[in-house]
């Protein structure tokens, strides 16, 4: 039997093009831009006070907040689960820089 006929739309695993700034695929009123905005008010001597110092350096306390607190409000309690978010999810990729 001969295909010659038919025809199909042409793809490639190579046409999918994300923007170097994600923040433009997030809608301005998308609850982790709250939550983005809310931590940003926070006081840094409140998420500083526990740091001591390191040889390594620490992730930033705001950063690492904004994603618990985004995570929780998606009913997400696991840490390997947010682990995981934070490479497969647009919200957690923007929230964590």
């Amino acid at each position: 039997m001969k295909y010659d006929h038919i025809s199909f739309i042409n793809s490639n695993m190579n046409q999918l093009v994300l923007p170097l700034d994600l923040e433009i695929l997030i809608p301005p009123n998308h609850l982790s831009t709250v939550v983005h905005e809310t931590v940003e008010k926070l006081s840094d001597s409140l998420l500083f006070q526990p740091y001591k110092g390191a040889e390594r350096p620490p992730y930033h306390p705001k950063m690492l907040l904004k994603v618990i607190v985004y995570a929780y409000t998606q009913k997400i309690y696991s840490g390997r689960q947010m682990e995981k978010l934070l490479t497969e999810n647009i919200y957690f990729m923007w929230l964590s820089g």
